[in-house]
């Protein structure tokens, strides 16, 4: 009659550099028989997710770490009653990296994941949620790519139980990291905290939100988390422009049979003003400037279900007021139709939105990703301004409009960005009044 052994199963060597592992997940619970070289666990190192088998056949009596625990090699991690003993070699491990599934699309998961121990590698990272775990290997990619805890939380995973894999944060960080400006949560008891409010939303009709509403409330949100927004002001006197267009609209239609309206007038200076600053005519991709060689000027529209699109003038700068004037007016009445072609909303390089239209003074418009800058109109409006004439200083009644430029601090400067709109009121200003149609 054989007597039954207690055997120890220490974490295994996973490598000559690897000095801790952490535990993904059990394969078998107490009172499981498993067979020698049966898969015991699967662990994860800052190198690779492997599976260990067991070194000896017997009944798993005690398991003595839980899952997402982080432990040392040679550890003990679990204790096996056998008939036989242990096998004197490491135990054959599947080092070879597990084939990564399709990606799946998930909701974002919650962060209130399984505690993890904290390591050496992880308190250098400021946990500031000590109920995130991440395995060794993410946090050897996060401190790679300087990503913090707090940032790490928010990326969508596609692993077992919520786990974040590898493909998760390489493929977030293709994106862009659109979390990256992320309000971290702090330990500092001085610091500011998010505050976990319970908001009474109130009573009343619920209005789902169609699909392009979720999609324009995804493109602004990353866009408020990609780009620091900075807002420069400028005012124009429109007062040239716009006694020329009242003088002159009936007889263009005439000739050329499309409205004048004053959005081909302000696309003609913004692309003038594009040309004499052509570093705002750009976007960014990781640690580059993409300066683009066409100016390709979207307006912001509203289509008749309340929702926003920008339909794009392609290659502004080298068209005609009447090209303008017919492009415009062409994308306008799709618009209103519904008929827009995904031709007609590719390819914007900056954009502009007349505010004004809806009777707004000015507005705090946000950046049209991956563009760098976006042009907000306000309403033209008649009031009394000082003016310089021959004889001197004089109140006169004028077309006023404030501009304002919203503009991506991280490769914008104040400098560039109040020039650029200064520039744009510059050649409202110094419309020529005897131009001709």
């Amino acid at each position: 009659m054989f007597k039954l052994a207690k055997i120890e199963f220490k974490m295994p060597r996973l490598g000559e550099s690897i000095t801790e592992a952490a535990i993904i997940t059990w394969f078998k619970n107490v009172g499981d028989s498993i067979e020698e070289d049966e898969m015991l666990l699967e662990v994860a190192t800052d190198k690779v997710d492997s599976e260990v088998p067991s070194n000896v056949s017997g009944v798993i009596e005690k398991i003595l770490f839980e899952a997402n625990e982080v432990i040392k090699i040679g550890d003990t991690i679990a204790i096996i009653e056998s008939n036989g003993e242990a096998s004197k070699s490491e135990p054959k491990r599947d080092s070879k990296p597990k084939k990564e599934q399709p990606k799946k699309e998930k909701p974002m998961r919650s962060l209130n994941r399984p505690k993890v121990a904290p390591t050496q590698s992880a308190e250098k990272f400021n946990i500031s949620n000590s109920n995130t775990f991440f395995s060794p290997l993410i946090i050897s990619i996060a401190k790679e790519h300087h990503i913090s805890f707090e940032e790490l939380a928010r990326i969508p995973a596609t692993g077992e139980e919520g786990r974040l894999r590898k493909s998760d944060v390489f493929q977030y960080i293709e994106d862009g990291r659109p979390y990256k400006f992320a309000q971290p949560i702090s330990q500092d008891p001085t610091a500011y905290r998010i505050p976990q409010l319970s908001f009474d939303k109130g009573k009343g009709k619920i209005i789902e939100m169609d699909r392009m509403r979720q999609m324009i409330a995804d493109h602004m949100v990353y866009s408020k988390h990609t780009s620091p927004h900075v807002t420069a002001y400028v005012e124009a006197d429109l007062t040239n422009m716009v006694n020329w267009r009242n003088a002159n609209k009936k007889a263009f239609q005439d000739k050329y049979d499309e409205r004048l309206t004053f959005t081909p007038l302000f696309l003609e200076a913004v692309a003038k003003a594009i040309k004499d600053f052509p570093n705002i005519n750009a976007s960014v991709d990781g640690k580059n400037i993409i300066v683009k060689e066409d100016i390709n000027v979207g307006m912001a529209t509203a289509l008749p279900s309340g929702n926003l699109i920008v339909p794009v003038v392609k290659n502004a700068d080298t068209k005609s007021l009447t090209e303008l004037a017919k492009d415009v007016n062409a994308l306008a009445n799709k618009a209103r139709e519904n008929n827009l072609q995904a031709d007609d909303i590719k390819g914007s390089s900056f954009t502009i939105s007349n505010v004004g239209t809806f009777g707004s003074v000015m507005g705090t418009p946000i950046i049209n990703q991956p563009e760098v800058a976006i042009l907000a109109l306000g309403i033209i409006k008649k009031r009394p301004e000082v003016i310089v004439t021959e004889d001197g200083d004089e109140i006169a009644i004028r077309s006023m409009m404030y501009l304002s430029l919203s503009f991506d601090h991280r490769v914008v400067d104040g400098f560039l960005g109040g020039s650029f709109v200064r520039r744009v009121a510059d050649y409202f200003e110094q419309f020529d009044i005897n131009r001709k149609i």
